[in-house]
């Protein structure tokens, strides 16, 4: 669940090409010291690049981009990364899709809209940048949470309840 004592947590979206990159970034900028975050997509939309909207974002908050190119979940189980401690869904139309992840990760869904496709290039780039701001409101409430002392009843509770927040 952890590396090198860090806890792991994977975020999916449909292309891994900005939702699923921008919490990425955004847990390893604020937690980066307890988390180790990872991204993927469905291995049948998976974008080829990082959407330049996410890295305009990104750049705009002074906050690293992930190193890469986009993954797909399927990659991601088969280097063995899959086993995570929370697994954060920020696309609704892929949790039927996804597959069985290994270990008793719990899981959230944070739906965020799918800015990449709206196609205009400015309205892209404007809902990237509330979608980090929303992300990193949610993130930095998240590394806050009593991870090890709390119940996990509880935390599972807690960390759902974030991806209502707007």
């Amino acid at each position: 669940m952890s590396t090198a004592g860090k806890v792991r947590v994977i975020f999916v979206s449909k292309r891994n090409s900005l939702r699923s990159v921008l919490a990425h970034a955004c847990l390893e900028h604020v937690g980066g010291e307890r988390f180790a975050a990872l991204s993927c997509g469905s291995p049948k939309y998976l974008a080829s690049e990082i959407h330049p909207a996410a890295l305009g974002a990104l750049a705009s908050a002074r906050m690293r981009p992930p190193l890469g190119i986009p993954i797909s979940w399927e990659r991601l189980k088969e280097r063995g990364a899959a086993r995570a401690a929370f697994i954060i869904t920020l696309d609704e139309e892929t949790i039927g899709a996804q597959p069985a992840w290994p270990g008793q990760a719990d899981t959230a869904l944070w739906s965020m809209p799918d800015v990449a496709a709206l196609g205009d290039p400015e309205k892209t780039a404007y809902g990237a940048i509330q979608a980090l701001y929303a992300l990193r409101r949610r993130l930095e409430l998240f590394v806050n949470l009593p991870l090890v002392k709390g119940d996990r009843v509880s935390l599972r509770a807690d960390v759902r309840d974030l991806g209502t927040m707007r």
